[in-house]
């Protein structure tokens, strides 16, 4: 039998997509072309996955009769789930991957610099490969013209800590062959979740009518030296609290639970330690409560902007010229020191650029984004 399945992306070759309609037969009953199809691959760091999602929208509107795979690693999977732009999530894994070398695309688009993503993005039948890919030696390479620019930042550290201004959004854009508009970040709760929360709030007694503060307090194992010390988050909460305004949670993933439960130990009853253990997507309902969000340059300050909160966000090692708030908030750096940003995993200088950190700058943020929040609410 050679009978050409239909070109839509509902049919799946296993069950009718109506119960009351055969498709293989009698030919699409809600047809959705399936049309230019693009797989992303995007595995490497869970903020880089979340900031990633930006270029959905650009996407859609070069390609609006597209098909869009995705590719991530388990532990980042949930950050995609339920995203509208998205047809399809697959985890890395050896099922995806024989899946993969089973279908043809017409655009593959890999956004880490890594042989394991660059090895796939070669090995995938597609049309036409953008972004990085790896060669005969095994070595990192540009696979198009608009990705050099992104390449270079990775080869030249005066171009990426000195030079650069450009948001990563912007590059990652030229990288795919992109119009950059500034588009945010896309990331949904479920029906399901969004009851969560409601009951959650309820749980902690949180009332709509709260001033609710977030702390993220640590970061990826994969770069230490980007957390505020445990000291400098005390002083901070203990602050806080003296206005007897604000209610406080600490939030994180299983890395920081030790670390959140020295800090919550500091204030018996008075601060919510949130859980840690629950997944990205529990993680995202506890960091969806808060009205602002104190964070380093960490998955949850990328989670936080997702969520479209306000941000006060401070830096060491890391560029904050790349991150982008989008108007939602305020970046505080060691714009005086000569070694910041370097992304050094051991560093020689006893962590200045974070005792460096503006504790009172902070709090002043803060404190000026609620009293105006409360002003226009009169």
């Amino acid at each position: 039998m050679n009978k050409q399945a239909p070109t839509c992306k509902n049919f799946n070759g296993y069950k009718p997509c109506f119960s009351d309609h055969n498709c293989w037969k009698d030919g699409c009953k809600e047809m959705k072309p399936i049309g230019t199809k693009i797989l992303i691959i995007n595995l490497d760091a869970m903020g880089d996955v979340l900031m990633t999602t930006a270029q959905l929208q650009t996407i859609k509107r070069k390609y609006p009769e597209s098909t869009i795979y995705w590719i991530t690693l388990k532990i980042a999977a949930g950050l995609i789930e339920n995203n509208p732009y998205i047809d399809r999530v697959l985890v890395y894994d050896f099922e995806s991957l024989a899946i993969l070398h089973s279908l043809e695309f017409d655009i593959v688009m890999n956004v880490d610099k890594s042989m394991r993503s660059g090895a796939l993005a070669m090995q995938v039948n597609t049309k036409e490969r953008l972004g990085f890919g790896i060669n005969s030696n095994g070595q990192i390479i540009p696979l198009n013209k608009g990705a050099e620019y992104n390449y270079r930042l990775g080869m030249d550290d005066h171009l990426k800590f000195k030079v650069n201004k450009r948001l990563g959004q912007d590059y990652l854009a030229e990288t795919f062959n992109l119009d950059y508009n500034r588009d945010d970040y896309v990331f949904n709760f479920t029906s399901p979740e969004l009851n969560y929360i409601k009951e959650y709030k309820k749980e902690i007694g949180i009332e709509e009518s709260d001033e609710v503060i977030g702390f993220n307090t640590g970061c990826s194992l994969l770069f230490p030296n980007k957390k505020m010390t445990i000291e400098q988050h005390v002083a901070l909460i203990e602050k806080f609290l003296s206005y007897n305004r604000f209610k406080i949670m600490l939030l994180g993933g299983p890395e920081d639970e030790e670390r959140n439960k020295v800090i919550a130990e500091n204030f018996q009853g008075q601060v919510i330690n949130t859980p840690t253990h629950g997944g990205v997507r529990k993680g995202a309902c506890y960091e969806s409560i808060p009205q602002l969000i104190i964070t380093g340059d960490s998955f949850g300050m990328h989670l936080a902007i997702a969520l479209k909160k306000y941000v006060v966000a401070w830096f060491g090692l890391s560029c904050w010229s790349e991150i982008d708030l989008y108007d939602r908030g305020v970046k505080l750096f060691p714009e005086s020191l000569f070694c910041a940003p370097c992304w050094k995993k051991v560093c020689p200088y006893n962590l200045e650029c974070i005792q460096m950190i503006d504790l009172e700058r902070i709090v002043n943020e803060s404190l000026a984004f609620f009293d105006k929040k409360e002003n226009e609410s009169k």
